[in-house]
Parts: structure tokens; sequence; C-alpha cells
């Protein structure tokens, strides 16, 4: 089992990107792939937040960054480079940990590539996905849903009640077609970041902290080990 910190430097065609690895904080439960938001890269401060939860919580994890993001563009790239890049990630992670048992996701634009490769049958044991972003912001009509029912694998998905990304009744609707095993956490007052407003009574640290509960409580459910 590796205990430190390891950067790799990843191949994806003629093109690469990096990946780091950090080991869980706590008894390790699962291995991590975690990919980021299409506005965000792999050392923002919301990824490095979350890393930290979830290692406190027996999950090791590799961030990396998508190619568009390791070139300094701004905007994403399509969802097939996305994809490639995610799943030699996920690749790397597998030479490099033998991972007993492994998880992909990330936030936002990241959960939504990693949920379309778990729907492709990519080998993962799960997906843990933050802020699903269900529809663009305002036209909850362009759903990004019709991959959803070809999961079969656990998934753990968080999304704030005010998330502009999520309504939470076209969430639930579509979920109403998913069989795989799908348990849907929604963060009371939190908007697409999961910032919360100061007049809930709770901060964003009492956000992570109900993450990290979650998030542990699921592994201890669901995961092998």
């Amino acid at each position: 089992m590796r205990t430190t910190t390891e950067g790799w430097h990843i191949s994806i065609g003629d093109e690469s990107t990096l990946a780091v690895f950090e080991p869980a904080t706590a008894p390790l439960r699962a291995t991590f792939v975690f990919a980021h938001g299409a506005g965000a890269h792999m050392a923002d401060r919301g990824m490095l937040r979350l890393s930290e939860v979830l290692r406190a919580h027996g999950l090791a994890v590799v961030r990396f960054n998508f190619l568009y993001r390791s070139k300094g563009r701004g905007g994403p790239d399509p969802m097939p480079r996305l994809k490639a890049c995610m799943s030699a990630v996920i690749a790397r992670t597998r030479k490099e940990l033998s991972p007993r048992t492994l998880i992909i996701g990330g936030r936002s634009m990241g959960g939504r590539t990693g949920s379309i490769l778990a729907a492709d049958g990519a080998a993962c044991d799960g997906l843990l996905l933050f802020a699903y972003p269900l529809h663009p912001a305002g036209k909850p009509e362009k759903l990004r849903d019709a991959h959803l029912p070809q999961i079969t694998v656990p998934v753990l998905c968080f999304n704030g009640t005010r998330d502009a990304l999520c309504t939470r009744a076209l969430m639930e609707r579509a979920l109403t077609t998913v069989t795989a095993p799908w348990d849907m956490h929604w963060i009371e007052g939190a908007d697409h970041s999961f910032h919360v407003l100061k007049s809930s009574g709770r901060s964003d640290d009492d956000v992570m902290n109900e993450v990290g509960d979650v998030s542990e409580r699921w592994l201890s459910a669901t995961m092998a080990g």
C-alpha cells in the first residue's frame, strides 16, 4: 500500500497530463479517481478541500488535469477527449496501485465524465459524484440523463438544493429510470459549489463534514473493502 504522495505524467496519444496520488489519512477503504469540473483544475481550492475530507474518511485520491487544463486552455474538451484522458488515468491508477476497490467520478463535468465511462462499461466498483450537472443553468429542458440507466455499479451522488445545474424534481424523475443502487444525498441550502448562505446557520466546513460522514457510511455499507 502506497503511503506517500506521488506525481505521475500520463500519456494520452501524443499528449500528456499530470496526476497526483495522495494516500488516505484514515484506514484505507477504496481508491478514488477524482476528476475536476469544467471551470476548475486538479489543484483548485474546492478539489483540494474535498480531497482532504475524503482522505480523512478512508479514500486514497488520484487527482488529475484534463488535457485542456494541462495545456492552459479555459474551454473544456469534447466528451470523447475527456473520456480518453480519464480512461488513461484510471488505467495508470490500476497499474501503479492495483487497488482492491476502485471508485471513479468527480465534481460536475468530471463526475459526468466518470458516469459516462461507467455507463460505457468501464471497470470500476462504484461512482462518487459531486454536484452532478443534470442540465445547463437556466436550461432544464436540456437534460444530461440519457446514459444513467446504463450504469450498473453503486453510486453516491451529492447535490445542493440550490444547485442551478440540478433541479431536484428533475433529478428525482431521472432516477426513476436507474436500476443501479443510487444513493442521492441532497445538501440543504448548498449551491453548485457546495456553498451555503450565512443565514442558513451552517458553514461550508459543516457541509464538508456532512460530505465526509455520508461518504464513509456509504463506503462501509456498499464497498467490500
